[in-house]
């Protein structure tokens, strides 16, 4: 299975979906905002990033943006949702290299189908929505 690492403030949420993805067989790092995850990133090999959008610190897109540079071909999947903007912020995430993007809430097998989607597919990223 793969190694990934989901970045979301909300630590309920975190823990729900890293349980989720434990249990799907994928080992999991936790960060709770963009720099501490850019931190996991740079000292732990992932396959896969899964960021929240809207986050205090560091946020989704100019984390996407700083791990896009450094690794051109990252699999990344944008999450974001409750905020009036939310479809705007993923639409953005798209554009600036997500390979998949997320509106919550969603359900633990749209979550999981996402992945393996996201994991099966080789090359470059390519932006398409949920």
């Amino acid at each position: 299975m793969a190694c990934i690492l989901l970045i979301d403030d909300d630590p309920s949420l975190r823990a729900i979906l890293a349980k989720t993805l434990g249990y799907a067989g994928h080992t999991v790092y936790q960060a709770s905002e963009g720099k501490e995850g850019v931190d996991i990133f740079r000292a732990t090999p992932v396959d896969l990033v899964i960021t929240d959008l809207i986050m205090p610190g560091q946020e989704g897109i100019e984390t996407m943006m700083q791990l896009r540079r450094e690794s051109p071909d990252l699999r990344i999947i944008a999450m974001s949702g409750g905020i009036d903007n939310s479809s705007l912020y993923l639409q953005l995430a798209g554009k600036l290299g997500a390979q998949r993007t997320l509106a919550k809430p969603f359900t633990s097998a749209e979550f999981l189908q996402t992945i393996d989607e996201v994991l099966a597919r080789p090359g470059p990223p390519d932006a398409k929505p949920a």
